[in-house]
């Protein structure tokens, strides 16, 4: 971390509130690298700046890497504890991974999506169409639970693939003979029965368990009425075990229902919006908007405005929406909601109670997100121009680089090879303008000759439909050493244009190569100048690969799918011309695909089933 940067971090935590909340580091890259907990704020993040001497080995690492952070503000530090497991979770930070304290709660999982469903134990919450109960934080308890459940209703547990329609003459496992499992897979028991025995483990983890407890008792005192006081001691310890592993966790709200908490907060020039997401009563994430140009605009107007944006764009609808205040055309609102959803969506402004203490809360996290976003504006602000002012004078430009565009490669053995250039404007990324480029002359792995290859094709086509140049770059910034710059010279030469300083930054020792130059030049590494241009040379880096590893996806996928029996290469031709893309043959019905010529329904439904499978996901290019 260079010097500037960490006293610009350091300078952001003395805004910090001194209040319990978690707080989210990410890298140069806006990649999440670690999530913590606090009882304040404050002095937690503080802690890592502060001398490194008192640091462990890993936490030095991490603060080197530290690029930015972010916080959430709750009402107490177990709030915080959870939603700290939630985000990481969510997020996956690396630095999370071998910690002691890092926790990650169990579930009970149902695995409603099979024929006869299992009670499984997970720590990974998917959408598969199971049913999910937890966290739950006593894992021994949890256990207990699972044994008494199922000694109480003998269902499966074996990982078989089981079907309603089973041979009768199925030799049944052990476990039915010592009377654990009621043996579905020899037909001994039909769905609709042993579906009654999981909604009734699923009522009994929703809580409605006073029926089996009293049922246990009832147990336990005929043991002990007959003298097996083991059993008795046995059954009392379950009863106890259960009692801990069916007390919630509750966050925010005791409510089983999901909810999007809307906080709101607006200064002079801007609004902030941010919006909690609530799930069966558990606060598991955030997401924050910032409004600007709102002078003389209401605020009903403006949150009016958002609300419609918002869920327009939204794959998920709550059952409830709680907002600050009431939303012009509310009626109109709800009805679109409820459209949306399939059933009837809420929109409140909570008075008094819990839900009135989270909305709070959440215009608290958005009141301080907007005044951090403003002092952060200002002082990234004064550190870019700084940033291009220095690098101006260090490779002695003829003007400040307003206009940056970098360049990279992306290949593996010469396969799958692509280039990719990433734009900034005034020190920030403009991605909009951000480009990418399939190698289409170059065989084999020849970087040179990709690199040739990228920035021929980029500048031919400005200068094709701008003969002025006006949208040519102040800077031209290639990835790799003086091979990679010398390639980019030649195909600016080529194509005539030979006054835009161009160079090239070498990751190994970051030196910087230019025309005419024969020695590199070596900036001092806290520079402003030499972190700008790791931070541009990294965005192409990470644009690149992601580019490479899609189309890399993509072709395995297509092999995979000519692989299924039946299908082949002509058959795949036909549903790629049909839909386009195998983006589009995912969209498609098996009807659709059914009615591709060369196609019928039974290979439909296994084309599908192979592309439910593909948990990579695919995208046309």
């Amino acid at each position: 971390m260079s010097s500037d940067l960490k006293t610009n971090l350091t300078e952001r935590v003395k805004d910090l509130p001194d209040r319990p909340g978690v707080y989210v580091m990410k890298d140069s890259s806006g990649q999440v690298i670690y999530v913590g907990k606090a009882s304040s704020l404050r002095n937690r993040v503080r802690s890592y700046f502060q001398s490194p001497a008192g640091l462990a080995r890993r936490t030095q690492i991490l603060v080197e890497r530290i690029a930015d952070f972010e916080y959430i503000v709750t009402d107490s530090e177990v709030e915080a504890l959870i939603l700290e497991n939630n985000l990481i979770k969510k997020h996956r930070p690396w630095f999370n991974v071998q910690l002691r304290d890092d926790k990650t709660y169990p579930f009970i999982k149902i695995t409603l999506g099979d024929e006869f469903p299992r009670v499984t134990v997970t720590r990974r919450v998917e959408q598969d169409g199971s049913r999910y109960f937890g966290p739950y934080a006593d894992v021994g308890a949890m256990r207990e639970t699972l044994r008494f459940l199922r000694h109480l209703f003998p269902i499966r547990s074996c990982s078989k693939q089981i079907g309603e329609e089973q041979p009768q003459n199925v030799r049944p496992c052990l476990n039915y003979h010592i009377k654990k499992c009621l043996s579905p897979c020899s037909g001994r028991i039909s769905k609709e029965a042993y579906m009654e025995l999981i909604n009734q483990i699923i009522l009994f983890l929703e809580g409605r368990h006073d029926q089996v407890v009293r049922a246990m008792k009832k147990e336990m005192q005929a043991a002990s009425d007959s003298l097996d006081f083991e059993r008795a001691i046995s059954i009392r310890d379950a009863v106890r075990a259960i009692e801990r592993a069916t007390e919630r966790q509750k966050i925010v709200l005791g409510s089983r229902s999901d909810i999007d908490v809307v906080g709101y907060f607006r200064d002079e020039t801007d609004v902030c919006v941010q919006v909690f997401f609530v799930r069966s009563g558990k606060l598991m994430g955030r997401e924050r908007f910032f409004i600007t140009n709102i002078n003389d605009v209401p605020d009903a107007e403006i949150l009016t405005a958002f609300v419609k944006q918002y869920y327009y764009e939204a794959t998920f609808i709550p059952d409830e929406v709680l907002l600050p205040l009431k939303p012009d055309d509310e009626e109109a609102i709800s009805m679109w909601l409820r459209e949306k959803k399939g059933r009837k969506v809420s929109i409140r402004v909570p008075q008094r109670g819990d839900k009135k203490h989270l909305q709070g809360m959440a215009t608290d996290n958005a009141k301080l997100s907007l005044e951090e976003a403003k002092t952060r504006v200002m002082q990234e602000a004064a550190l870019k121009d700084a940033a291009l002012l220095e690098l101006m004078e260090a490779l002695e430009l003829p003007g400040l680089p307003r206009r940056i565009e970098a360049f990279d490669i992306s290949t593996i053995q010469g396969t799958d090879a692509v280039g990719s250039m990433v734009v900034f404007e005034r020190g920030r990324p403009d991605k909009s303008s951000y480009r990418r480029f399939k190698i289409r002359t170059v065989e084999g792995q020849d970087d040179y000759a990709m690199m040739h290859e990228i920035i021929s094709r980029r500048y031919r086509r400005i200068l094709k439909h701008d003969e002025n140049g006006k949208q040519l770059p102040d800077l031209i910034i290639i990835d790799g050493g003086k091979g990679q710059l010398n390639a980019g010279l030649k195909a600016l030469s080529e194509l005539g244009v030979h006054d835009i300083p161009t160079i090239s930054l070498a990751e190994s020792h970051e030196l910087i190569f230019a025309e005419g130059q024969e020695q590199p030049i070596a900036l001092p590494k806290d520079s402003k100048a030499l972190l700008l241009l790791r931070h541009i040379r990294d965005e192409a880096h990470r644009f690149a690969v992601s580019y490479h590893r899609q189309l890399r996806t993509k072709r395995s996928t297509l092999s995979a799918l000519e692989e299924i029996p039946g299908i082949g290469k002509k058959r795949l031709q036909a549903l790629l011309t049909a839909f386009g893309s195998l983006k589009g043959i995912r969209a498609a019905g098996v009807e659709e695909i059914a009615n591709v010529p060369g196609m019928n329904y039974k290979l439909a439904e296994r084309l599908k089933e192979t592309l439910a499978c593909d948990t990579d996901g695919m995208s046309s290019t």
